[in-house]
């Protein structure tokens, strides 16, 4: 069946929405604000409907022509045929949209507080990391390219234009090296991470494979005939969402990815998590320490002097560290034992003290006692059941939240509220131009 829309805004997520003529809500995958389009209907539910482009009859005012020539094949750019300052709108009204939506907030008081999305100076190579999925088709052939969403598709564009410029042309120099140096035989390379800044110009190629025989030097000779690496290591993990990590090898090079973020000089080991926009991440950090009362010096951060401050699932830290820079007192909670690691080195190399905790959030809190102040930065899941109670009961008179996920966060938005705190600052962030993800630093006060 098909039906001519207007589509009225960007969803959270890759699709625009607009509404069919029984009123029922219709997301369609490749709309612009302002389209005037027919659409195909492909699935019909009780509540919504989802449609593709059958026809664009008038092209919204928003529309551009992405930068990436295989940005509809790959699907990693979803939001590339929308002007930038387009994808800066969506991102906020999105953030006020989930206050609303699951927060329960007043839409009034969800406006005043979310501010405009803080815009990325770079909207296209800007990612300092690229995942690459790994197979063989059904030939025999060695495919390394980009996970399609929501399927197991591999697309295999030889760049990728959002990529920084040492690792922009690295799909085709390692699908082509890596294919020479399995020749015929599976290596059990299931994926492959690259990084590389061009700040410190390292580049880190990271194989995670099956545990088993490999040979070593064959490939990675062949991998730095290939690409300028500082760093290629070995992940030994099982395939599968849960990714169990069994070792990491060094290969070649100094085992590690070196960034430098806020004027403080980081390491990253392969398995560990630290933020692809690095910029961005800059913001997030000026953000944090704005939000506990400090500021952004010529020197660096400064002005949390003898705050006793926790960092929840602080990672390699990105935030711990800024904040003991700025004279906190600071306790690092941390439960990846890659990430622990990378933590303490880092807080070694920029001569400050930060105490580093091994274990669960919600299991190392309560221990900790009562807090000046909490930094929170938890995976897409937000907070597990018991968190936010934990922390009112150590009682910070400011807890400073990162979300990569608005759903979640306005979740534990509510359970703040009903736990004596009060939110008095939202930030979005665009750490992702060219698609919906958007990173959201909000601030809460104890009543």
């Amino acid at each position: 069946m098909e039906q001519a829309i207007t589509i009225e805004r960007m969803g959270y997520g890759s699709e625009a929405v607009g509404r069919l003529d029984n009123g029922k809500t219709v997301f369609v995958e490749g709309g612009a604000p302002g389209d005037v389009a027919v659409v195909e209907i492909v699935e019909e539910k009780q509540a919504f409907a989802r449609a593709r482009l059958a026809r664009l009859d008038e092209p919204s005012d928003l529309r551009v022509q992405p930068a990436c020539p295989h940005a509809e094949a790959c699907g990693g750019c979803p939001w590339a045929h929308l002007a930038y300052e387009a994808q800066l709108d969506a991102k906020r009204a999105n953030v006020a949209a989930a206050l609303v939506r699951t927060a329960h907030f007043e839409q009034e008081r969800a406006d005043d507080l979310v501010r405009p999305c803080a815009p990325s100076k770079r909207q296209w190579g800007y990612r300092n990391k690229l995942e690459l999925g790994a197979r063989f088709d059904e030939r025999g052939a060695f495919m390394l390219g980009f996970h399609r969403e929501g399927t197991h598709d591999i697309a295999t564009p030889d760049t990728c234009p959002v990529a920084v410029k040492p690792i922009e042309r690295a799909p085709k120099a390692l699908r082509g090296a890596l294919r020479f140096a399995q020749g015929s035989q599976d290596l059990g390379i299931f994926r492959v991470g690259v990084r590389g800044s061009v700040r410190t110009r390292d580049v880190e190629v990271a194989l995670w494979t099956k545990p088993g025989s490999f040979p070593r030097g064959h490939v990675a000779n062949t991998l730095k005939s290939a690409l300028k690496a500082t760093s290629i290591v070995r992940v030994l993990a099982d395939p599968g969402k849960a990714r169990k990590i069994k070792g990491v090898e060094t290969l070649d090079g100094k085992g590690c990815w070196g960034e430098e973020l806020s004027g403080a000089r980081f390491l990253t080991s392969a398995p560990s998590f630290f933020q692809v926009n690095t910029a961005q991440a800059e913001k997030l950090v000026a953000e944090v320490v704005a939000g506990l009362g400090g500021r952004m010096g010529e020197d660096g951060p400064e002005g949390l002097d003898e705050l006793f401050v926790a960092d929840l699932y602080a990672g390699g830290g990105t935030f711990s560290v800024p904040l003991a820079q700025a004279g906190a007192d600071v306790v690092a909670i941390e439960s990846a034992g890659s990430s622990v690691r990378d933590l303490r080195r880092n807080a070694d190399m920029n001569g400050v003290d930060v105490e580093v905790v091994g274990g669960d959030a919600a299991r190392e809190l309560p221990e900790l006692g009562e807090l000046d102040a909490l930094v929170v930065d938890p995976p897409r899941a937000g907070l597990a059941d018991g968190v936010v109670e934990s922390i009112a009961q150590a009682a910070p008179e400011r807890v400073a939240y990162v979300s990569c996920n608005p759903a979640t966060w306005a979740r534990d938005v509510e359970r703040f509220e009903r736990s004596g705190y009060r939110l008095s600052r939202v930030q979005p962030v665009d750490l992702f131009p060219q698609t919906y993800h958007v990173e959201v630093v909000s601030v809460f006060e104890r009543e």
